[in-house]
């Protein structure tokens, strides 16, 4: 295992270390309001942290940087020039960055970030702060974008055609927008402060904002791995 071998694990250690002290340490079952402890506020498990795409997004990543040591390990490294066949996890690994992976963390840390920026009290109330340390706040939502940002100037990949990469993210951006809708049918609560703000035409023009915005970070990081991998991708073209 070499050095990127080593980063990995470190990625995935942080990532778990988070995800562990947040489900042992951090109980914030006493800020639901009253009469909806144990409700399906806190359905499936994890203390009710899957109503949040940030879980959602750690898990990814955790998956993500593990398969990313596999590769390392006993799939087809990141070498530069790519070889002309790759291992299957090697092909995963480059359709699950782009795909999710990429565009999801940056995603979450740019929208945390610029609703706490705008009103913390819309995305992390203050009244979390005595039960959520800061760290573990940084872990969850800025150093997943430094984390995938490595990642992406790091190791050589091709993107996938866009209407596999943005079929694969628009499928699962609809699957959590039903999900907060599911938890918002049975509870009349809204998983985020915002959406309680918002009347009807502006969650819709909300979530189409969101959906915008994820779509463009696809094509962000298209664009961002045509630059940093100019030469490879020309190379890799030619062999064809």
């Amino acid at each position: 295992m070499g050095l990127k071998g080593f980063v990995y694990v470190l990625m995935v250690v942080s990532k778990c270390y988070a995800f562990t002290y947040d489900q042992m340490y951090v109980d914030l079952s006493l800020l639901l309001p009253k009469g909806y402890e144990g409700s399906f506020l806190e359905f499936g498990g994890l203390k009710g942290r899957l109503k949040y795409l940030t879980m959602w997004n750690m898990l990814l990543q955790s998956f993500f940087f593990t398969i990313c040591f596999l590769n390392e390990v006993i799939g087809t490294s990141d070498l530069i020039p790519p070889p002309k066949k790759t291992s299957l996890i090697r092909k995963f690994k480059d359709i699950l960055l782009p795909s999710l992976a990429f565009p999801l963390s940056m995603f979450v840390g740019l929208t945390f970030w610029a609703l706490y920026a705008i009103d913390r009290e819309l995305v992390f109330p203050k009244v979390i702060d005595p039960y959520f340390p800061s760290w573990l706040n940084h872990v969850m939502h800025t150093n997943i974008m430094i984390f995938i940002l490595i990642e992406m100037f790091t190791a050589f990949r091709k993107y996938p055609s866009r209407k596999i990469g943005l079929g694969i993210l628009t499928v699962f951006m609809l699957a959590y927008l039903g999900w907060i809708h599911v938890i918002h049918a049975y509870t009349n609560l809204w998983v985020y402060p915002v959406l309680d703000v918002l009347n009807l035409p502006g969650r819709v023009g909300f979530f189409l904002g969101l959906f915008c915005l994820s779509s463009g970070l696809y094509l962000l990081g298209e664009k961002l791995n045509a630059i940093v991998w100019r030469k490879q991708l020309s190379e890799k073209s030619k062999r064809k």
